[in-house]
Formats: structure tokens, sequence, C-alpha cells
């Protein structure tokens, strides 16, 4: 069954608890109450009888049975049609889950569809039960508490992705091998983030330009205005994320390159040693060689001091050699 709680409220008080759609639909008739319908992912059937009862548009009804939908607001005659893009920040993994919740709401009842198993929306009932006079205000009240709890829900977020932040500047200047990628992988997050709370700004003039026209009460008014500011809260913290996570990157490049050029320097300064032992071991060798031809007409062969002449000019080619690469820095 995928009705979570279904209920019928009179005067801002829960009147009855309706077992079946049919029952609800008969109720609200006899006591003229406001039902509130919570679902989870329904099937056709079900939004088949909620739209044939309520007048749902048949466009609201194909985007809420195929789901995936950006957050928007959208009017069909009396019916309010909204979708948002719940989230929650999961400590074991710091990673962001997103959900979707679609709100039909009517002069006289509120249908609430999840398509995702959080976030539960009990909490938010239950406020607005013990709350009569706030529920009494009618759809529009749900409406409010729900995109209340939306926004409220998105703050441990954004101070998950703030400590996120923190720990990838403590990475990139530990020289963490892994922390290219989790920049990437917590842009992502922030990308979606931001996806799910910005269309919310026009989803709330939307309703302000509606306020007089379908007589919004004032106290709910103030109430939605408070949500606003809230929005407006998060959105400038998660667009600072963006930024902040964009100049990681380019620190991440920079100590990367720097990194690299120190590298590629240790190793340019090892083969200018080796290469410079080489050469100073290598001319005495070539001293040795051409000496070590034993030719009869070859100079110094039989010479008293050839021999000691050779080894004398061999380390003297050495150390000359060895002051040169010395001088320039080479050893």
């Amino acid at each position: 069954m995928t009705i979570i709680d279904n209920a019928v409220y009179v005067d801002g008080r829960r009147y009855a608890d309706p077992d079946s759609l049919d029952q609800t639909f008969e109720l609200m008739d006899a006591c003229h109450g406001m039902a509130w319908i919570g679902m989870f992912r329904p099937d056709a059937g079900e939004m088949k009888a909620l739209a044939a009862e309520f007048s749902l548009h048949e466009l609201a009804v194909e985007d809420t049975i195929k789901a995936h939908q950006r957050p928007k607001l959208e009017r069909y005659d009396d019916v309010l049609f909204t979708v948002l893009r719940p989230a929650r920040y999961i400590d074991q993994s710091e990673t962001v889950e997103f959900g979707e919740l679609h709100i039909f709401t009517g002069k006289d009842f509120v249908v609430t569809i999840r398509h995702a198993e959080t976030p539960g929306l009990s909490s938010t009932r239950t406020r607005l039960e013990a709350d009569p006079e706030l529920l009494a205000l009618g759809p529009e009240a749900v409406l409010y508490a729900i995109l209340d709890q939306v926004v409220d829900d998105y703050q441990p977020v954004v101070n998950g992705l703030e400590n996120d932040i923190d720990e990838i500047e403590d990475q990139l200047f530990a020289g963490d091998p892994t922390v290219s990628r989790r920049i990437y992988e917590l842009a992502r997050e922030v990308i979606q983030f931001q996806r799910a709370i910005h269309p919310l700004h026009g989803m709330l003039e939307q309703l302000k330009a509606g306020f007089e026209k379908y007589r919004i009460n004032v106290e709910l008014q103030r109430y939605l205005r408070d949500v606003e500011d809230h929005i407006a809260i998060v959105t400038a913290r998660a667009d600072s994320f963006r930024e902040l996570l964009q100049n990681a990157l380019t620190v991440d490049g920079t100590l990367t390159t720097n990194r690299q050029n120190e590298a590629n320097a240790a190793e340019s300064e090892q083969v200018k040693k080796i290469s410079s032992w080489a050469a100073i071991l290598f001319a005495p060798s070539f001293v040795g060689t051409i000496y070590g031809m034993n030719f009869e007409n070859m100079p110094e062969l039989h010479w008293a001091y050839g021999y000691p002449f050779a080894l004398a000019l061999m380390v003297l080619v050495g150390l000359v050699m060895y002051w040169i690469f010395k001088k320039k820095t080479w050893l």
C-alpha cells in the first residue's frame, strides 16, 4: 500500500483516519473538511483515482508518475502543483542524498507524494496538528510547513559540505594525491544542491504574487517570507561553496605543477651529478687508453718518466674537470 498517512481535518483538528481513498472522499463531502493524503510512489491506478476526485491536471499527474522532475511550482486552475528536492547529509559516506517530493494543494485537500525514502513528513504533520490555529488556515498552511521543513533540512547539508571543504583545504597542503578527485565529487554535489535550491526563489515569488488574488492569510504570508529569508541564506552559502571549490581546484593545479617542477629539478640535479662524475672518470680512462696502445714508435714509450707523467696527467685532468663542474654547481 502506498498510502503512508491519510487524514481528514476539521477546523484544524484531526477528525478521521479513513482506511481508503474512497472513504476519504466521502468524509470530505460529509464534514466539509480538509484531506491530507501522504503517499509513497503511488501507482497509476491510485493517481487516476486522485486525479478524478480532485480534478488534477493530466500533465501534473504524468510528471508525478514519471518523477525525476526539477523543482517547480505550477498552477492548474485552483490546484497548485509543487515539486521540491529535499536533501540530507550522510555522515558515514560524507555525501549528500537528494529526494523528490510532489505536492498537490487545492481548496480543501493536500496530496503529498514522496519518490524517495526520505524525508518523511510525519514530523511536519505532527507539528501542524499541535497547532490547530495554523492548520485551520488550510492547504496553504500545509504547503508552508512542508517548505519550511525542506529548507530547514538544508542546514545540516550546508554544515556537512562546509566541513568537507575544510578537510579538502587540509588535504591540499598535505599533498594528498586523492584530493583532486574529492574536489570534483564535492563540486558535483554542490551543483546538485544549487539546482535544488535556486528555483525556490522564483517559486516563492510566484506564491507572493498570488497572496491577494487567493486571499492568503496575513500571518501565513509572514511565515512564507521567513522561509524566503532562510532560502536566501542557504543559497548564498551554497554559492560560496562553489567559489571555494573552484579556488581549491586552482590551488591544487598550482601545487601539483610546483611539485612536478621540484621533482624535475631534483632529477635534473641528479643527472648533472652523474654526468659530471662520468666525465671526470672518462678523462683518465681516455689518457690511459692512449698510453696503453704500446705502439713501437709512440712518444714517451721508452721515456723513464712516461708512466708517472701519464698518472699525473690523469689526476690533473680529473681535478680540472672537477673544479669546472663544481664552479658550475653541478657537484
